[in-house]
């Protein structure tokens, strides 16, 4: 094992390799807010990459319905449970102003063992603590799909009574869109006695070379979010490869530009925005991620240093949230019910455009609106976002003001 530095953590942490960072992360964020279920995202990745025999019950994306649903069956309680020891250990954060810095502990101080140092600490003779999942628990990928948690779900009589306002909503559920983090410290990448995955230094994608695997499964089993699957047809292990010929701007519809993977150009409810992590804080994914945090990484105490971010969802009770996207929860939600005047403009580029967003601008506009949120002053500006790509070229230029058509009287109730 060697020390490699954790920026989500705060802190150095045991991995048993050296540290090596891309000059740019693949990386994407999630707008939980936004997201209604129809699933377009999973059957987009699942026509393109998962149609053959044996890929029946593999969903490299797929949309899970939080708290009840998960794909498979209980990765997250069963993940949590193990990296805890069934509560022995609990994952503590420290969040004073000391422990917090901009590069280099954004969330403050993660004072709890990562599923590698908890493997370690008890002995287990394997790189990160895990579990393999039966095969009745990958086959319900939508199980418990639009099942609501309530305070008062032993109570049937008083459900009625039940009133939700925001903050926090009484009876909740919210979705949540996932596929392979892409990390830093991937837990399969460390598990594989064959060394057969490995992380790109282009751009941080995360691939099997199936040549060399020979499906031992240590890779599903030290995976805390349990996203490479095994093949048992082919005898070895797949998992999302980031459509990376998508990403190395193979596909001739953008003319060698990055583009977006198939399940983030899919997307119906605008949702997604895929990119990368960089030292630009112009770089849409970069200012959201690391300068604004108001995206956030899912279960960092994991110490895999995930790249899939979420904006959390506004209505779930904040103790869940916490422990799903750690610390800074109470925060992000705040910026995101308030957004600020570069948030606004920023959101509006989510899933405008094939190709990958590398910088954005904003070019002032008229104020158009006043009020009050939380007790606090509120101002809504007609800006216009543009998106740049890699070589600089304009994307798109959008209007944070969304234009309205009034139909003529003559075709009133014409479609």
């Amino acid at each position: 094992m060697t020390l490699v530095h954790n920026w989500q953590l705060g802190r150095k942490m045991e991995y048993p390799y050296f540290e090596s960072r891309p000059e740019r992360q693949f990386a994407a964020v999630f707008n939980t807010n936004r997201c209604i279920a129809c699933q377009t995202c999973t059957m987009a990745d699942k026509s393109t990459w998962l149609y053959s025999r044996g890929q029946e019950y593999m969903w490299w994306n797929n949309v899970e319905t939080k708290p009840y649903g998960g794909y498979p069956q209980h990765w997250d309680v069963k993940s949590l449970a193990l990296l805890t020891d069934n509560g022995k250990n609990p994952t503590t954060w420290s969040t004073e102003n000391e422990d917090k810095d901009d590069k280099k502990s954004p969330y403050g101080l993660y004072e709890g063992e990562t599923i590698f140092e908890a493997a370690k600490t008890r002995n287990l003779n394997q790189w990160a603590v895990g579990y393999i999942p039966t095969d009745k628990e990958w086959r319900f990928p939508n199980i418990g799909e639009d099942t609501a948690a309530s305070e008062k779900m032993n109570d049937e009589l008083k459900l009625a009574q039940e009133v939700s306002v925001l903050p926090e909503h009484k009876r909740w559920f919210f979705y949540i869109q996932r596929l392979c983090n892409h990390c830093t410290y991937p837990g399969c990448l460390a598990a594989c006695p064959r060394r057969a995955i490995y992380k790109r230094k282009e751009d941080g994608i995360v691939l099997i070379d199936q040549k060399r695997c020979r499906g031992y499964r240590k890779c599903v089993e030290q995976c805390p979010y349990k996203k490479p699957m095994y093949r048992a047809q082919t005898r070895v292990s797949e998992k999302c490869i980031a459509c990376y010929p998508r990403i190395e701007g193979k596909d001739p519809l953008t003319n060698g530009r990055p583009m977006e993977t198939r399940c983030m150009t899919a997307c119906v409810g605008k949702i997604r925005m895929q990119g990368f992590l960089d030292d630009n804080p112009k770089n849409p994914v970069t200012w959201l991620v690391r300068h604004h945090k108001v995206a956030l990484p899912l279960y960092p105490q994991f110490g895999t240093e995930p790249h899939i971010y979420y904006i959390p969802p506004r209505w779930a009770p904040r103790p869940y949230l916490r422990q799903m996207f750690g610390p800074e929860v109470d925060a992000a939600i705040e910026k995101y019910t308030a957004p600020s005047r570069e948030l606004l403009a920023v959101l509006q580029l989510f899933r405008t455009h094939q190709a990958i967003f590398f910088e954005y601008r904003i070019e002032e506009g008229p104020k158009v609106y006043e009020t009050t949120i939380n007790g606090k002053k509120w101002e809504y500006y007609d800006d216009t976002v543009i998106g740049l790509a890699k070589d600089g070229t304009e994307l798109v230029r959008l209007k944070v003001e969304e234009p309205t058509y009034e139909r003529p009287k003559q075709h009133l109730n014409s479609i």
